[in-house]
């Protein structure tokens, strides 16, 4: 592993979450929105992310091969998808978007974002951004430290 390794770790958690974070902020922004542009309520967005491992040149004699990676290289944003999880019925007999007709008549199709799961989502993703901060920020303490004992 290089001399930077572990701030390019780092800052690839922080991309990732700022875009978490982003996708979250776009769930919210649509929580009441019953039409879209594809037709029907807004769907949620979540984030798929998986690790960004470099080719194994070491094996842990502590580990079986095949849960033994090596070292990591980060983290990546594999995709953003759709859930596709029930939407919400709220019955709204003045909605513009309402049932016209059938037994659910009168009830309107609401998207399936619950603030409440949002917001925890949105914290957690806070603090994993700033856990990988302070890995830069220690990263960078530690480099200065280096650097004033090598110029003695």
């Amino acid at each position: 592993m290089g001399l930077f390794s572990s701030i390019n770790i780092a800052t690839t958690g922080m991309s990732a979450q700022r875009l978490r974070s982003d996708v979250i902020a776009d769930n919210l922004a649509n929580v009441n929105t019953t039409q879209t542009n594809e037709g029907g309520p807004y769907r949620r967005s979540r984030v798929i992310m998986r690790p960004r491992v470099q080719q194994p040149y070491w094996r842990s004699p502590f580990l079986p091969g095949m849960l033994d990676n090596g070292p990591g290289a980060g983290v990546r944003v594999a995709g953003i998808e759709r859930d596709n999880s029930p939407l919400r019925e709220v019955y709204d007999p003045t909605h513009p978007h309402r049932i016209l007709e059938g037994p659910k008549k009168d009830y309107v199709l609401m998207p399936n974002v619950d603030v409440v799961t949002e917001m925890v989502d949105l914290l957690e993703a806070a603090r994993a951004y700033e856990a990988n901060a302070q890995v830069v920020e220690g990263y960078k303490s530690m480099f200065q430290k280096a650097l004033e004992i090598g110029g003695r």
